[in-house]
């Protein structure tokens, strides 16, 4: 039977709680692998393996309590592997890279921050700041809205001036927040998001991080942020001994 890789922690990581479970229906029993310094939280893998919530989960529930003993790096939802031999065979070839990873992650968490444009808080700003676009929507309200030209102008002009502050407001949050931070993880672009970044922090200056972030929402109020966290720090771990199952969860 395949293996479901949690995650990878030190050999030396005291024991998980007896008889702790994870995915599957029923739930598959965690149990350690070990090799050399290092050891993965594993279990057997049940077939046909989707994101339902009950298995979302139970894979969370497994990396908080190992996560509560000392450092993991996280895998994400529906890594798979052929087997157990598979597993220790990674562990022991990327031994190196792996105690780095504890080492750097050790004591850190992950927080992710989105942001967007409120549109209409945008778009006064835009008006406040662009006195050409000001101006023709000036004249067009004057001409009783304008040519159909006119408008069309206007509207480009809008968009245009939007989508450079889309990038200007990314790149401004993103510095503010990255001194607070020991790393920085930029998510996916597609996300309908103009930032979508995971942050790395150390715990104990968790408020540290949260308070720059509060500064940034009461400073522009054009701006909608969404924190994700305290959570595993998944964006700050390269891909483990296993391959992700077709379907899995989307990051965070």
């Amino acid at each position: 039977m395949s293996t479901y890789v949690y995650g990878i922690t030190a050999r030396s990581h005291p024991a998980l709680p007896e008889g702790m479970t994870g995915v599957g229906e029923p739930a598959r029993t965690v149990r350690v692998l070990a090799e050399g310094e290092l050891a993965a939280l594993v279990s057997e893998a049940p077939e046909g393996l989707r994101p339902k919530r009950r298995d979302l989960l139970a894979h969370q529930n497994v990396l908080a309590e190992a996560g509560a003993g000392g450092c993991v790096l996280p895998m994400r939802f529906g890594n798979v592997a052929p087997d157990d031999a598979t597993v220790t065979q990674v562990l022991e070839e990327r031994a190196e890279h792996y105690r780095e990873r504890l080492a750097a992650l050790d004591g850190k968490v992950e927080y992710n921050v989105k942001a967007n444009h409120i549109e209409e808080a945008v778009l006064h700003l835009v008006m406040a700041e662009q006195a050409d676009i000001r101006a023709l929507a000036d004249a067009n309200r004057k001409a009783g809205g304008g040519s159909y030209d006119d408008k069309l102008r206007l509207g480009e002009l809008v968009a245009g001036a939007v989508k450079a502050r889309e990038a200007a407001d990314a790149a401004e949050v993103r510095g503010l927040l990255e001194p607070a931070a020991a790393a920085v993880s930029a998510g996916p672009q597609s996300t309908g998001w103009l930032l979508n970044d995971s942050f790395l922090v150390a715990r104990d200056t968790a408020e540290d991080f949260l308070a720059a972030v509060e500064r940034v929402r009461a400073d522009r109020p054009h701006l909608e942020l969404r924190v994700n966290g305290p959570l595993p720090p998944y964006s700050f771990v390269e891909p483990g001994p296993a391959q992700p199952a077709e379907t899995t969860a989307p990051a965070p």
